[in-house]
Formats: structure tokens, C-alpha cells, sequence
């Protein structure tokens, strides 16, 4: 006989459109922040509820409440009628899953294995190998079935990571799926795979949470959208009843100017790249960047725009070619030489490609310019803060002090704080690969009027990213990346995001 708590399970299933997790006036502290205040927040079954909101609006601490991972301050939160405890275990067997940007798995592990890990089949006190395989074999059916369950975790693509946490989700029986930045490392096929399994998951009567800050996909797939601005909650209605521009008004308070390239003079080449050959990566690349020209450099995922910008950048070493800058040349496999011919490199990955996380927003700033900041070996404290002081007020980097843990600043602000340093330094060639990766819709303005800005002055810059709206209202020119080699070169009057695909995906 079923014990109460599956009874009341069982009547939140069968009562038609109710919500199956429920949060009502969650308010969450930690130490000098109030990170939610009063919000309320539902998920349907067979719903896709949209989390939107700036970075520091409040949603990965109420992701965090759901996942139990943090008790609430006050309010409650509870799953199907039962009162969910700040536990991930208990969270996971109410049934709530999250799906990471980045998947979490057990990499030396076989996807078998991480599909019942923690719930391991057992027979007379030892696992049950045949079990264990029936098992993923089935869960993987239903959502990926192309992934052997013998494949190491460690093998698999972002894609996939993701596929196999969802049918991870799924053998475990969950009916809430959170999924987090599900997007960021994904291709636009890879996208669309995802997202026509998120349409299924939602016709077998899952609740999901779906978190972006790329409001065109949060319009293909959503139901509904909930906006959290500061720690409150702004509104939550149905995605029909709204479009971009309500949307961002809802998450930043006020109206967010498009940003477009207006026409400036070019001057002469900066960066001149010829020949480059990277064995198995990239094959006789051959462009240029002039003086006040932004180059827009677009492919799909695995294309080798971010191999190119690290040979560029002497992270890496490459058989045949040059890089030039000034018309001289750049010593190859040498960072330090790339920057004392004035290149810059803001890498897609902040955190662990360029942030110290647990040193000050200062030091974050200050730690590529120790050359002028303690000229005679001795630290200039004026020196490093007059330096700080500029370019934080020059970036508007918002932080209660710059003594703070860069871990402490949203996405945008950390962005900024990768800018500064590099912009401390006034180089000739800028490198941005994927620089509103992961900001709110008000950082990514921001940063695309900085990009503005800079190109106006006379910097040259080479842009990735993946995001073509950005790559078509910033770029004077577009390259476009297929297999490690340049299939395309088209002037701004030629660059339409049709163009781009058709030469990204067929050469």
C-alpha cells in the first residue's frame, strides 16, 4: 500500500495543470546581499518556464533553493504538495533535475554508469550488470540513442554530456528538469537536436526550467517567462503575450538601444596573417585586420576560430605561415612577444582561461601590467591603483570596492574586469573570442558600445562569436571558418546570417 507521500504525489499528477514545484515568498541572504526577496515562482507540467533576468538578478540562487543546494531565509518550496528539504539528494528523489552548461559528469566512468550512479542495481548484495546496462539502454532510447552505454563519459562531446544528463534525469524518474545555460557550447544543429527533445519531454508531462540569456531561443522553446530583476520578482506571464523589447525592458528596467556599426575611417593593416598552418587544425589561413576595422570571425562550434586566435596569440604553435603586426613580424609559440607587439586576447572562457578567482578585482586587473606597475621590482600601490581607478570608472565595472574576489562580480562585471586589464595596456589589435558569452542582455549592450568605441579610436579588432545577430551589428567585415580553413570573406553590405550558415555548414 503506497505510504502518504506518494499519495500526495500521486494526486498532484492527477490534478490537471497544477503545478507540480511550487515556491512562494522565498527570500535568500547571504553575508552584506540580499540575493531574493519575496518571490514567487511555479513549474507546470509539460511547461517550459523561462528564468530570465540580469546576471546578479537572483536566478542561479533560486535555481540553487530548487536543486537543494540552499535552505531558504523564508518562504517554502515544495514538489508536488510535499515540502522540499535543502538536501540535493532529497531534491533529486522529489524529482528534480539540473542540467549544467557544462555537463557533470563522472568523466572515467561509462555513460552506463553515470546514468545509474547513485542508484546502482543490485543483486544479492552486488551490482547487476545486465540490470545496470537494460536500464541506460532504455533511458538513452528516449533521448539519445546513437550514445553507446559502454562510451566513457570522457569522450563525449558537450552535446552529448548534455543528452546523457537528461537521461540520466529520466531513469531516475524526475519530473522537474532545470536546464542552465543548456546552450552556450552547443552548435545550431546541436541546438536544434536539443530542442526537439525538450518538445518531447514536455508532451510526456515534464516541468521544465529553462535558463538563457539568448532571448531568441528562449522564444522558440518557452511557454511561459518569469523575469527576476535585483532579487524580486519582476512578473511571469506566457511568452505569447510578449516580445524582445517587453522582455529586456522586464530585466533591466529600461530601454536597451540596439547596437550597429556606424561607418568609420580604416586606416592600415594591423594584423596580417599569412599562410597559417596548424597541423590537423587549421590549413593556409591567410587575412587582415586594419586599424579601426572590426573583423567578425564566425563558423560553427569545432570550426578553429578559437585555435586561430591562440596561434595568433603565441598560446599555440603552428608548422607553416606568419603573423604580422605593423608589417613586422610576431615570434611564433610566444605570448610575450604577442603582447609587446600590442595584441590583446580576451578568451572564451573568463574563468579558467583568464581570471584569478580567488585574488581581488585590483589584482585581476593589475597582474599584466607588472612592467608598470613596479618598474624597479617594488609594487607601486599609487601606480596600481590610479591604473584600477581609471579603467573600472572608463568600463563602468560595478563592485562594492576593487578589493573584492573578482568571484564576487556578475559575469558582465568579471568580463569587464578581463577588458580592463587589457585595455590598460592600449594594444593595436584586440582579440575578442565570444565576449558577451554568458552576460545579461544590459553587459552585452554595454560591451558592444565598448567595441564601438574602441574601433572609432583606431584599435583593430577580431571578433568570434557564435551569436550571428552580434557578429552582423558589430562586424565591417565577416570571415567565416569551416574545418579550420576560411571558406568565406564577405564585405557588411554581403553579410546576411543565410550567407554565413550557407558557407559555415557546406564550404
Amino acid at each position: 500500500m503506497p505510504d502518504s507521500t506518494e499519495q500526495a504525489r500521486s494526486a498532484g499528477r492527477n490534478a490537471a495543470g497544477a503545478p507540480v514545484l511550487v515556491a512562494r515568498g522565498i527570500t535568500k541572504s547571504f553575508p552584506g546581499v540580499l540575493a531574493l526577496a519575496d518571490v514567487d515562482f511555479e513549474v507546470r507540467p509539460g511547461e517550459v518556464n523561462a528564468l530570465l533576468g540580469e546576471n546578479g538578478a537572483g536566478k542561479s540562487t533560486l535555481i540553487k533553493l530548487m536543486a537543494g543546494f540552499h535552505a531558504p531565509d523564508g518562504g517554502e518550496l515544495t514538489v508536488e504538495g510535499i515540502p522540499l528539504a535543502a538536501n540535493p539528494a532529497a531534491a533529486h528523489r522529489a524529482g528534480v533535475a539540473t542540467i549544467h552548461q557544462d555537463h557533470h559528469l563522472v568523466p572515467n566512468m561509462t555513460v552506463a554508469e553515470n546514468i545509474v550512479l547513485g542508484r546502482w542495481p543490485t543483486r544479492l548484495g552486488l551490482i547487476a550488470v545486465d540490470a545496470l546496462r537494460e536500464r541506460a539502454a532504455a533511458a538513452l532510447a528516449l533521448v539519445a540513442p546513437h550514445i553507446a552505454p559502454n562510451t566513457l563519459a570522457r569522450r563525449l562531446s558537450p552535446a552529448d554530456g548534455q543528452l546523457v544528463e537528461i537521461a540520466r534525469a529520466l531513469a531516475e524518474d524526475s519530473r522537474i528538469l532545470i536546464m542552465d545555460e543548456p546552450t552556450t557550447s552547443l552548435s545550431p544543429p546541436e541546438i536544434d537536436r536539443l530542442f526537439e527533445i525538450v518538445r518531447d519531454l514536455k508532451a510526456k508531462g515534464l516541468g521544465i526550467v529553462f535558463v538563457s540569456h539568448w532571448l531568441e531561443e528562449v522564444f522558440r522553446i518557452a511557454d511561459r517567462i518569469t523575469v527576476l530583476r535585483d532579487g524580486r520578482l519582476v512578473g511571469s506571464r506566457p511568452a505569447a503575450e510578449l516580445d524582445h523589447d517587453a522582455v529586456i525592458r522586464m530585466m533591466v528596467g529600461r530601454q536597451v538601444r540596439e547596437t550597429v556599426a556606424a561607418p568609420r575611417p580604416i586606416g592600415d593593416v594591423v594584423l596580417e596573417v599569412s599562410g597559417l598552418t596548424r597541423r590537423g587544425v587549421l590549413s593556409d589561413i591567410d587575412f587582415q585586420v586594419r586599424a579601426g576595422e572590426i573583423v567578425g570571425l564566425s563558423g560553427l562550434v569545432g570550426a578553429g576560430r578559437s585555435e586561430l586566435a591562440a596561434c595568433i596569440f603565441g598560446i599555440d604553435s603552428y608548422e607553416q605561415g606568419s603573423v604580422r603586426i605593423g608589417g613586422r613580424p610576431v615570434r611564433p609559440r610566444d605570448p610575450q612577444a604577442a603582447i609587446a607587439a600590442g595584441i590583446g586576447l580576451v578568451p572564451e572562457d573568463r574563468r579558467a582561461q583568464a581570471l584569478i578567482s580567488l585574488l581581488s578585482v585590483s589584482t585581476n586587473i593589475t597582474i599584466g601590467l607588472l612592467d608598470r606597475i613596479s618598474p624597479a621590482g617594488l609594487l607601486s600601490f599609487a601606480a596600481e591603483k590610479a591604473i584600477v581607478a581609471r579603467e573600472a570608472k572608463a568600463l563602468a565595472i560595478k563592485m562594492p570596492s576593487a578589493k573584492v574576489r573578482v568571484s564576487t562580480l556578475s559575469g558582465g562585471n568579471q568580463q569587464k574586469v578581463v577588458l580592463a586589464r587589457w585595455l590598460a595596456r592600449r594594444p593595436r589589435l584586440l582579440i575578442l573570442d565570444e565576449p558577451t558569452k554568458g552576460v545579461d542582455v544590459g553587459a552585452k549592450a554595454e560591451i558592444s558600445e565598448l567595441v564601438l568605441r574602441l574601433a572609432g579610436e583606431g584599435m583593430a579588432i577580431l571578433l568570434i562569436s557564435s551569436e550571428l545577430p552580434e557578429i552582423l551589428a558589430l562586424s565591417d567585415r565577416v570571415l567565416v571558418m569551416r574545418a579550420g580553413r576560411l571558406v568565406g570573406d564577405m564585405p557588411r553590405a554581403e553579410a546576411t546570417s543565410e550567407a554565413i550558415m550557407s558557407r559555415a555548414t557546406s564550404g
